[in-house]
């Protein structure tokens, strides 16, 4: 997830708003989608993004590299489902309780039906997954942070970070 653009961190660390507004609307729906992900939960993935982002400006001080915004907010996020995942067992959300509609302008109904079936598929493989080696599969496949960023975010060791990423793709297989 590195991007080009300037992030306007030293501005959010002077506690400017508009600074956090600009930081917020880049991050918020992949840190959402990312929690989602792995918490299962809609409400609790809200919670937990909002939490992470109210956690990064209270300890942006202790950021020492502004372009690492992004890695190091994920990391927020990620010790907040585990600490979820800590205090009760994951709870597994069958997709057809999820509601989803069609959306407009979709093509015939049948190619979506085909192609909603195949994202079932998908998730169902994803959900059988470990949440440690669902994570990485996440971050590095879905979020687009590199091996060494993972590490960052998920506090572990490089060498575990590229094991699990294999498990996981050898387990997704």
């Amino acid at each position: 997830m590195t991007d080009s653009e300037s992030l306007p961190v030293p501005g959010a660390r002077r506690g400017d708003p508009e600074a956090w507004d600009a930081l917020f609307r880049r991050y918020q729906l992949p840190l959402y989608a990312y929690v989602v992900e792995l918490v299962h939960d809609a409400q609790a993935g809200l919670d937990i993004a909002q939490e992470s982002f109210i956690s990064a400006a209270r300890h942006i001080a202790s950021l020492r590299e502004d372009a690492r915004f992004g890695s190091w907010l994920f990391g927020i996020a990620h010790q907040k489902c585990v600490q979820r995942w800590r205090r009760r067992f994951p709870e597994t959300v069958p997709l057809d309780d999820v509601a989803a509609g069609v959306p407009a302008g979709e093509d015939a109904p049948d190619g979506w039906l085909i192609r909603r079936e195949e994202e079932e598929r998908f998730m169902k493989c994803i959900d059988r997954l470990s949440p440690a080696h669902r994570a990485v599969l996440l971050l590095h496949f879905i979020e687009d942070f590199t091996l060494e960023e993972i590490a960052a975010i998920t506090g572990a060791e490089l060498g575990t970070v590229k094991s699990r990423l294999h498990y996981a793709k050898k387990s997704f297989r």
